[in-house]
């Protein structure tokens, strides 16, 4: 075939890719976009169907059969049984602006650079040989289109075309569109509509040109399947298409595994299925057609491999190239140029899609960390630096297609296309421990997870990638043969003398092994700093929260709301800053001068619009710049709570003072009466507080000993524990202003304030005091008001007090499960009667006549007060008793306590209040 004819089909292919991608760009520049719906993302994730499945999986099958079946059932296991893995991923990416796998392992373990800057090189170095099998393949494909022997059937040559090696031009001619079309925007966490349209009209491409060509195997040389693989097994191929004993299932398992690491952990992937992802919705949608793609493009893998046996047996032709070779092979050019242009859609979108995610990892998680350490860039100024960053992620494209342009001609021609895919996939493979512990287990720390990756990195290539510059020559073979310095125990395939297993499966598990193993045992061992227990906390429980609980809340101090804007402005330009910042605070009704302080909600608005520019870890240094303080972190509040400690522990010495002040007291008694009475007082008042202080403090000091104790509770554990420790604190304060109140009225020191108040509008105020209560405990209040009711003479704020106090009582001890209240206010001749009654257990009936009194009498004998009864009782007999009213408690028929109290009437009180 000409070699212009197929050199014009390839540029015409590439330019109609060129106008897809421009054509949905201009619709979602105008609001109407085309990408957002489920079948275009599905055929976005496609991008998984690759060379490798084009070329390298027909291969795969006529050489071992059946074994090329594990990469597609991985990623259907993934899809189909742990979509929840996938749903988690994205819900997180888009509530943190993930732009990255580098992005997202830095962001959940303390947004820390080095963390990111480690994935980053593991991701560059092992997709090389990802990209090097895409270059491969289409070079290979093309000089077997454009050679004049019939040789070229059996062997493609590998002379240049052209005087100009074709693997160079095609791998600058991606470059070149991954740069259009990929770093047109500086934010890499928006959508890229063109480029996901460009990539899923590759995937129908790829799709069309198999079937065409297992159509015509199956169909058009032969007459079915049936006919096809009769024909194979009079051949003696029935062992490609049976499982028989002789099936290596370590081998099957091995790549099942790495399949199913690898459609969650290659960079390309996690890009397309999570940052892409237009809603989760698509997603759900995705779990079922993913697998059916999947299903269909591997229908025709076999007739196409067997149709390839058949044609050439007994010849030594490259089988990864029989999806051209065969067409040729029965004079159907036109279909092996149709099936050149799938291969070349199936690798193009390959290496596009890896080359934008391994830029903007590049940029963000190394390129950016350094140059903001070697202080290059100086904040201070008011540079616009998007230029800066969009030339970085454009150089770094152009770098990676050369790397693996430079990795195909080291060592791509010593292996097939599929065992330098799986080299790839094992690398990938190391993500996964960080990934799915860091979204199921809170304890994962960053050193736990920096160790396990720098091993398993390390396993990985020393297992797979230096023997495969060994088998290329440039390495000595006896590297593999004999071990580093001739020692056999360090032979990379037969690691400590562990032979019997193939090289993928013994790479995969000694990788696996010390990754997981280290990314375990440091986590346990090392201690958390505030932001790792922050963001695994917010990685963890994403689904539990509400949106404004996800927010990442935890900056302590302060920043204009116009520093903010030019610093995000800088990375991401001003004019689209600017609309962004003026489309949050109208969303949110506010209205602000741009020289206001920012607050928290702000401050995480903008740190997460700059992550989306230069990555979490990057962006939380800038953000540290501008705002005057720090992040407000755990260590802060364990602090607190250290010291709070120390003040129930110095409470506790109080109260055992206050014992001993007791004990003293009671020797004083009998001096003389003024003296008994004063000592009384005093030896009541003390009991009181003794008795009624004793279990806050308890609690107080049992919750403290446990968190200053156990610094590995977990973070929901504290959280309970300071909400109880809140809680407590605040009884103790209002026992402390109920004791106060009660030594004052006991000692005739209250200041009170008689006038004539309306007791149902005092009522309706007590309610109101304690609806969060009632709605907290689910109770339902009722209020009967006699009609007309005349003023009581009172102290207005006493008398709420009084109802309060009987309220929350009935609250405490009504029904947990169907709480009643009853509250009911009667006319008689000089009083009104107020009666609080509830549905609850009632009150033992030895302890019905005076519990008031009895509460008293339980402290100086030191028998247990009735229940029911505490300080809050006590003040309402003082409060009634001093207004001229009586109080008592009896049990209802049915069930539960009546409490009841009179209040003399203004109009019949006055009178003799005067004359007192």
């Amino acid at each position: 075939m000409p070699g212009s004819l197929v050199l014009t089909v390839s540029v015409l292919y590439l330019g109609l890719l060129f106008a897809v991608a421009h054509f949905v760009d201009s619709r979602a520049e105008t609001n109407r976009p085309l990408t957002r719906n489920p079948y275009i993302y599905t055929l976005s994730i496609a991008v998984f169907c690759t060379s490798w499945t084009f070329y390298g999986s027909v291969g795969l099958a006529a050489n071992r059969g059946l074994d090329f079946l594990p990469i597609y059932l991985g990623p259907t296991f993934v899809f189909v049984l742990w979509s929840v893995v996938w749903v988690k991923i994205v819900r997180i990416c888009k509530v943190h602006r993930i732009t990255s796998i580098a992005d997202f392992i830095a962001s959940r373990y303390g947004k820390r650079a080095g963390l990111g800057g480690l994935v980053t090189v593991i991701a560059v170095v092992g997709t090389m040989p990802y990209i090097s099998l895409q270059l491969k393949s289409i070079a290979t494909s093309f000089r077997i289109l454009v050679g004049s022997s019939e040789t070229v059937l059996l062997n493609a040559p590998s002379d240049p075309i052209f005087f100009i090696d074709t693997t160079l031009i095609v791998a600058l001619a991606l470059a070149l569109f991954a740069i259009l079309f990929g770093t047109r925007h500086i934010d890499a966490s928006e959508h890229h509509e063109g480029l996901v349209a460009a990539i899923a009209f590759e995937s129908v491409v790829k799709l069309i040109a198999f079937l065409a060509v297992g159509f015509f195997v199956t169909f058009g040389v032969y007459n079915g399947f049936s006919d096809l693989f009769s024909k194979a097994a009079d051949q003696g191929l029935e062992q490609l298409f049976t499982v028989n004993e002789d099936s290596d299932y370590k081998l099957w398992m091995t790549m099942t595994l790495l399949s199913m690491a690898a459609i969650i952990c290659l960079p390309r992937q996690f890009y397309i299925t999570a940052v892409e992802n237009p809603d989760e919705a698509s997603l759900r949608k995705t779990t079922w057609l993913f697998p059916l793609y999947l299903l269909v493009i591997n229908i025709f893998v076999l007739p196409i491999a067997l149709a390839g046996r058949l044609a050439f047996d007994g010849t030594t032709a490259d089988a990864d190239m029989f999806m051209l070779t065969v067409p040729l092979f029965h004079n159907q050019g036109v279909l092996a140029l149709v099936a050149f242009v799938g291969g070349l859609s199936a690798a193009t979108s390959m290496v596009i899609v890896a080359a934008i995610a391994l830029s903007t990892m590049v940029c963000n998680d190394l390129i950016m960390p350094l140059l903001l350490r070697s202080k290059s860039l100086n904040i201070n100024k008011n540079d616009d630096l998007t230029g800066l960053l969009l030339t970085i992620r454009r150089v770094s494209i152009l770098l990676v297609l050369i790397l693996g342009y430079v990795y195909y001609l080291i060592a791509s021609e010593s292996y097939s296309l599929v065992t330098i895919g799986l080299v790839s996939f094992a690398a990938a493979a190391q993500f996964m421990p960080a990934i799915i512990g860091g979204i199921f287990w809170k304890g994962a720390s960053y050193r736990g997870a920096l160790t396990g990756l720098a091993l398993g990195f390390a396993m990985w290539l020393y297992t797979l990638l230096l023997p495969s510059f060994a088998q290329s020559g440039w390495l000595p073979i006896s590297f593999i043969d004999q071990g580093p310095w001739g020692i056999a125990l360090l032979k990379p395939y037969a690691l400590f003398g562990m032979e019997g297993f193939d090289r993928l499966t013994h790479a995969l598990f000694w990788s696996m092994l010390v990754n997981i193993g280290a990314y375990w045992i440091v986590s346990l061992l090392s201690q958390q700093t505030a932001i790792e227990r922050i963001q695994g906390t917010l990685f963890v429980d994403v689904f539990g929260h509400t949106e404004d609980e996800r927010d990442s809340r935890y900056w302590r101090g302060s920043a204009t709301i116009a520093d903010l804007q030019q610093l995000v402005g800088r990375f991401v330009g001003g004019q689209r800053v600017a609309v962004a910042f003026d489309g949050y605070l109208r969303d949110r009704g506010l209205t602000a001068r741009r020289s206001q302080s920012a607050d928290a909600a702000m401050l995480d608005f903008a740190e997460k619009m700059l992550a989306g520019a230069i990555g979490s870890a990057t962006a939380r240094v800038m953000m540290g710049s501008v705002v005057k303080g720090e992040i407000v972190g755990l260590d802060e509040v364990y602090r607190i709570v250290d010291e709070t400690s120390q003040v129930i522990e110095y409470s506790h010495k109080l109260e055992q003072k206050s014992l001993e002040l007791e004990q003293a007291t009671a020797q004083l008694r009998n001096a003389n009466e003024r003296l008994k009475e004063l000592d009384s007082l005093k030896d009541h008042f003390l009991s009181m507080v003794s008795h009624e202080l004793r279990t806050p403090l308890t609690s107080l000091r049992a919750f403290g000993e446990i968190l200053v104790d156990n610094p590995e509770v977990s973070i929901e554990e504290r959280t309970q524990f300071l909400n109880v420790i809140i809680k407590e604190s605040r009884r103790l304060t209002r026992l402390i202003d109920q004791l106060l109140d009660l030594a004052r009225m006991e000692a005739g020191q209250m200041d009170w304030s008689f006038d004539q108040v309306n007791m149902g509008a005092t009522i309706r105020e007590a309610l109101a005091a304690l609806e969060g209560l009632i709605k907290e405990n689910d109770v339902d209040v009722s209020i009967q008001l006699a009609d007309q009711l005349p003023p009581v003479l009172a102290d207005h704020d006493q008398l709420i007090q009084v109802m309060i106090n009987l309220v929350s009582n009935a609250i405490k001890f009504c029904d947990k499960t169907a709480g009643k209240i009853d509250v009911s206010v009667t006319t008689e001749e000089d009083v009104l009667l107020v009666t609080v009654s509830d549905n609850g257990k009632g009150i033992p009936d030895d302890r019905t006549l005076d519990i008031f009194e009895k509460f008293h009498q339980s402290v100086s004998t030191g028998e247990d007060k009735p229940q029911g009864s505490g300080l809050g009782l006590a003040i309402c007999r003082e409060i009634v008793t001093f207004m001229g009213g009586e109080i008592w408690v009896k049990n209802q028929p049915a069930s539960g306590a009546k409490f009841s109290f009179t209040v003399p009437r203004a109009d019949r009180q006055k009178e003799r209040l005067s004359a007192e």
